[in-house]
């Protein structure tokens, strides 16, 4: 049993941990495994292009953006003798099982290779290139596809690898032109990837606060797009916006399938508005760096199920699958179904029918679609304005974390569009109890998406006696008829406690629900909050500083991180890292974990490794915290190596939000707004707090909180994220006597000269 990986088509961030994960799950399971060079080229080349991997030819590659292994177009692979080729190429060397990493076109290529794999192996045995007795050890080929492309066209799988990355490149780049933009009054038109697909369009467009965007799925009309793109900038600029950022997808068009290029909107956005205007092609830096945490992550775990995938069950898959995410979780999926779907896409989009192609991209995107839409007015749009206008307060408490001002702002500007009017309470139920308020109007949270912290400022509450009359009053004060409260558990707390103190308090009978933001991701009913792959980034960008200061070094660091006694910040950041060990205080830490994980470090800098990395939740234990660990370690590990530690603090934090946090909490605010207006003149009012779970948006009930959370503790009774520890305790080992720092893998590593296998009963 022997397996081959390939990264083929354009590369893609994440990349990298995938082929990580497939050589070392492999290598576990006790299954040989070759890395081929150069995609399917390297598979028709043969010779040195295919490798026998060890565990530490993948050491130092999870942090690198692109592929290792190389890329390429292979023409020959196209035609059956270049295919037949490959399948020689694979026999020499026992290769039955393949893990193909890229997109469409390549998840095609690894198709037809499986599906006519039992006539070509017939072909060389009858030519004689290989013995009959080998042929019938090869009936058939299983092929399990990872889709590796920025563009998140893959049908069937709600994110492809290297999607996140791309959208952090772009929305950085968003970000630094829109401050230019304003200094200058400037108008921008920023084109991004994505031919036949709008992903990147449209979710960059959602997290930067774009003025207008153009995407595939939803062409504007071929003779009135221009002076509407026109008016709308117009009617912005008399609102009082400075500068316009448009976005727009390399595969633009108008519904009659003329392309809509970047240029042409330059030059209409000139004419009608009489203002300068600068173009920007964003191109392959778009693909380009260190993949994001979440790349780094989901290649990991992506390229672990590949492996499993193919070693469950005794009998050759019949047809190809692809390991994909939904709802957070990863699923197997038809290769043939996923494919025929994004062929259909295809096919909607070139027979203009752009309503069955947004059918299509899923709930998902139609859904962020049409939020963009309302956010991207230049003033609300209220199509039936209600008889009494609702008076909805929005308020943080709690921690700051990165993504509230984006939650605030949507929440704005979606309760206004529908014809209400939204409260501003600054500084938590504090500054709601002492009446500070103010009516937020649509301009007044322009540019708050990429912000960073809390515009409205937050603060921790415990509500006593006083302070829920004094939240009484300024309920009835000011007529207010729902509140969203957005922050992490305090907030929860706080809010439980405004609800179950009702009947004495019956001002404060009106709908209020909580949005999940911080950074601990430690709140029930939601596997992510807002603010937590923000936080999961810095550390991640923090560790990579890390480890390059100590490459030149033997030297092990204890980096210790935040999320109290909720470990999945450590064991999310360890698992992208690729630390040794993740300290939590779920598992606790004993003197004999610290002992053995010594003995680790001990073996691997003796072997030659370099750096040592361990993550410290900072309530993983009382009492050896963070400075004991390093003088054990230090002590112990003698002249072997030295330790330091680093503790991340509140830069995990601070910052702007990144594009998840930002798009969520764009989600999660348009439900609740939603949720307030639906319960608002209810007879029994609701009290909820929103999540995400298996992919969908869910509500729960706030008096429920007592039961769902650990109160001692300060995390959720039910934490998804514990199933993952045993993949990253799996790949972070150090095999023993292989250096772990040594050089990654290149196409100049040593090879391994394959075996003839004329001989059908020598081992490979």
């Amino acid at each position: 049993m022997q397996l081959g990986v390939l990264t083929s088509g354009g590369d893609a961030p994440g990349m990298n941990a995938a082929v990580r994960a497939v050589v070392r799950t492999a290598l576990e399971r006790g299954v040989s495994v070759f890395t081929i060079h150069e995609g399917y080229q390297g598979l028709v080349d043969g010779g040195d292009d295919i490798h026998a991997a060890t565990w530490g030819d993948v050491s130092s590659i999870l942090e690198r953006g692109g592929t290792v292994l190389g890329t390429a177009r292979c023409k020959a692979f196209r035609g059956r003798e270049g295919r037949r080729a490959a399948v020689l190429n694979m026999i020499e060397r026992g290769i039955d099982r393949l893990v193909v990493i890229g997109g469409d076109g390549s998840l095609t290529g690894a198709h037809a290779l499986q599906r006519e794999w039992p006539g070509l192996v017939g072909e060389l045995a009858a030519e004689g290139s290989i013995e009959p007795n080998v042929a019938a050890r090869f009936p058939k080929l299983r092929v399990v596809g990872i889709v590796g492309s920025i563009d998140n066209d893959m049908a069937g799988t709600d994110v492809t690898l290297g999607a996140d990355t791309a959208l952090h490149r772009i929305t950085e780049a968003l970000d630094a032109i829109a401050s230019t933009a304003l200094s200058h009054r400037r108008s921008f038109v920023i084109e991004v990837m994505g031919r036949n697909c709008g992903y990147l369009a449209l979710m960059s467009a959602v997290g930067s606060g774009a003025d207008w965007f153009f995407v595939p799925e939803d062409p504007p009309p071929a003779d009135t797009w221009r002076t509407d793109l026109v008016a709308h900038l117009l009617a912005s600029r008399a609102a009082g916006r400075q500068n316009t950022v448009v976005v727009v997808a390399e595969g633009a068009r108008d519904d009659q399938g003329h392309p809509i290029a970047s240029a042409e909107i330059r030059e209409v956005i000139e004419r009608g508005l009489g203002t300068e205007v600068r173009v920007t092609v964003l191109g392959h830096v778009q693909r380009g760096g260190p993949p994001s945490a979440f790349d780094r992550n989901l290649g990991t775990l992506l390229g672990h199920a590949a492996v499993d995938a193919l070693l469950d069950g005794e009998d050759p898959v019949e047809a190809p699958i692809i390991v994909g995410m939904r709802g957070n979780r990863i699923v197997r999926l038809p290769l043939d179904d996923c494919l025929a779907q994004n062929q259909a896409i295809g096919e909607a989009i070139d027979a203009k029918d752009y309503k069955r192609a947004m059918t299509l991209r899923g709930g998902g995107f139609r859904a962020a679609h049409g939020v963009l839409r309302t956010m991207t007015q230049s003033q609300p749009d209220v199509a039936a304005v209600p008889t009494r206008p609702l008076r909805l307060a929005v308020l943080n408490a709690g921690a700051p974390a990165p993504g509230m001002n984006a939650a605030v702002r949507a929440a704005v500007r979606l309760g206004l569009d529908r014809g209400h009017e939204v409260l501003g309470v600054e500084n938590g139920f504090e500054g709601l109890a002492e009446g500070k308020l103010r009516r937020l109007e649509w301009m007044d949270v322009t540019g708050w998406a990429s912000r960073g912290g809390s515009e409205l400022g937050t603060r921790r509450s415990v509500l006593q006696g006083r302070d829920l009359y004094g939240l009484s009053r300024a309920v009835e004060e000011h007529e207010i008829d729902g509140i969203l409260v957005v922050g992490g558990l305090s907030a929860y707390t706080a809010a439980h406690k405004f609800v179950s103190e009702r009947d004495d308090y019956p001002a404060l009978a009106i709908p209020i629900v909580c949005l999940p933001a911080t950074i601990n991701n430690n709140l029930p009913g939601s596997e992510l909050s807002i603010g937590a792959d923000t936080a999961l980034n810095s550390i991640v960008g923090a560790v990579d500083k890390i480890r390059q200061s100590a490459s030149a070094q033997q030297r092990c660091f204890v980096v210790q991180v935040m999320g109290r006694r909720c470990g999945y910040l450590a064991t999310m950041s360890g698992l992208a890292t690729g630390a040794e060990r993740a300290y939590i205080h779920e598992e606790g830490v004993t003197i004999a974990d610290m002992m053995g994980d010594l003995e680790l470090l001990r073996r691997g800098f003796r072997a030659g490794r370099r750096l040592g990395l361990l993550i410290r939740a900072e309530g993983a234990n009382d009492v050896y915290d963070a400075r004991f660990m390093e003088q054990l370690f230090e002590e112990e590990g003698g002249e072997l190596f030295d330790v330091r530690v680093a503790i991340l603090g509140h830069l995990q934090q601070g910052g702007q939000p990144s594009p998840f946090d930002r798009i969520s909490a764009t989600r999660f605010a348009g439900a609740c707004v939603d949720f307030l207006i639906e319960h608002a003149r209810a007879k029994d009012p609701a009290a909820a707090y929103i999540g995400m779970e298996g992919g969908e948006t869910r509500f729960h009930d706030l008096l429920n909180l007592p039961r769902m959370v650990d109160a001692a503790c300060q995390r959720p009774k039910q934490q998804w994220w514990m199933a993952l520890r045993h993949v990253a305790r799996q790949l972070a080992r150090v095999e023993s006597g292989t250096p772990h720092g040594d050089a990654p893998l290149t196409r100049n590593s040593p090879r391994v000269t394959p075996t003839p296998i004329s001989d059908p009963g020598e081992k490979r």
